[in-house]
């Protein structure tokens, strides 16, 4: 027999497909569903999650592969949504899967699996993992794939990559719906999705009220001359670059240009923001070793956004600088700065 492996079932059909993928090639594949909206979550009425834990021991099911849940509720809350709500409290605007894949997909998830005897874990997302044997080392490659998901990978350690697996890489979203058809897994039409897991679609600011127990941080708009304008709902509302629902009139377009935290103001601008040179703390090197000198990348500064040429400069306790060919539009601070090499991921840090 092949290798145990368990596998992350989020529900969906990407995992779906992923479970499926590793039984065809001889492995010995479990499922597994996280348990991560139980607790303080589902005490301000967020959901349990149930509907996802119960599609996902369906698919299981339809495979004839044993079904487990891992309750990792209270350490999401701690290491994830705390996390969230206190960057959005302090005027940024941070990416959570970036922190939930490290620390509980490929951190939790990934110590139940050991504790149980697993040889690895695998999950559905959209990359590709190799070893670069001259460099003794895992690296992660952008998928052939217009869902490609290396950017909220970025964070991952040397040690988590050695035992994971990518079993969609080479396939299109719509290649995995029809080998889901085709063996009759019944979330082949399920919809993608889009939003943060925990937060109820366009609130994420009234979520974070509920969940800190706390009020937003009220305060005014200023306009690009200085003027102090009306008050706004709260600065959890608002991210550098926005233009739309700002709620303010100044006759013209208008876009956040900086938010501060610690006077409430929302700093407007008539024309969009842009950045050239900009730093980044908790920098995690991936398919490189810890760069001590300058390097040339492409960064991605969203997850949507396109790659830009770059120079890298590491600095000291974890940081660096990145300093754009050209300034870039919304650079925003609480986001992921990921650094490209063509296809192979580098690293990549939180944006300042």
């Amino acid at each position: 027999m092949g290798e145990k492996i368990l596998v992350g079932m989020s529900g969906g059909v990407d995992s779906a497909v992923a479970a499926l993928l590793l039984m065809k090639q001889g492995y010995q594949v479990s499922g597994c569903t996280l348990r991560l909206r139980g607790g303080r979550l589902a005490s301000i009425g967020n959901g349990n999650g149930e509907t996802e834990i119960e599609d996902a021991r369906t698919v299981c099911r339809t495979l004839g592969i044993e079904h487990l849940v891992l309750d990792l509720s209270d350490r999401f809350c701690r290491q994830v949504v705390d996390v969230f709500a206190e960057e959005y409290r302090r005027g940024r605007t941070p990416n959570p899967c970036v922190v939930c894949n490290r620390t509980i997909k490929f951190g939790g998830m990934l110590d139940y699996a050991r504790q149980q005897g697993y040889d690895a874990i695998a999950t559905g997302h959209y990359v590709r993992r190799a070893y670069w044997e001259e460099g003794k080392r895992w690296q992660l490659f952008r998928a052939d794939s217009r869902k490609d998901q290396s950017y909220v990978l970025y964070g991952l350690s040397q040690d988590q990559l050695a035992q994971v697996r990518f079993p969609l890489y080479g396939l299109e979203k719509e290649e995995v719906r029809r080998l889901a058809r085709e063996n009759g897994l019944p979330v082949a039409e399920k919809g993608d999705s889009m939003e943060i897991c925990f937060v109820p679609e366009g609130e994420h600011a009234a979520f974070i009220e509920r969940y800190s127990g706390q009020p937003d941080r009220e305060g005014v708009f200023v306009s690009p001359d200085g003027e102090r304008l009306s008050p706004h709902g709260g600065i959890s509302r608002y991210t550098v670059g926005q233009r739309k629902g700002l709620g303010v009139a100044l006759g013209r377009p208008a876009y956040v240009s900086a938010i501060r935290a610690d006077t409430g103001e929302i700093q407007l601008s008539y024309e969009p923001p842009f950045t050239q040179s900009f730093t980044v703390s908790c920098v995690n090197y991936v398919s490189i070793p810890e760069a001590e000198e300058p390097f040339r990348a492409q960064v991605k500064i969203r997850y949507q956004a396109p790659p830009a040429d770059a120079l890298v400069t590491p600095l000291e306790r974890g940081r660096a600088l990145v300093r754009f060919d050209r300034p870039q539009k919304a650079v925003t601070p609480g986001q992921s700065a990921v650094f490209y090499d063509e296809d192979c991921l580098l690293g990549g840090g939180i944006i300042d």
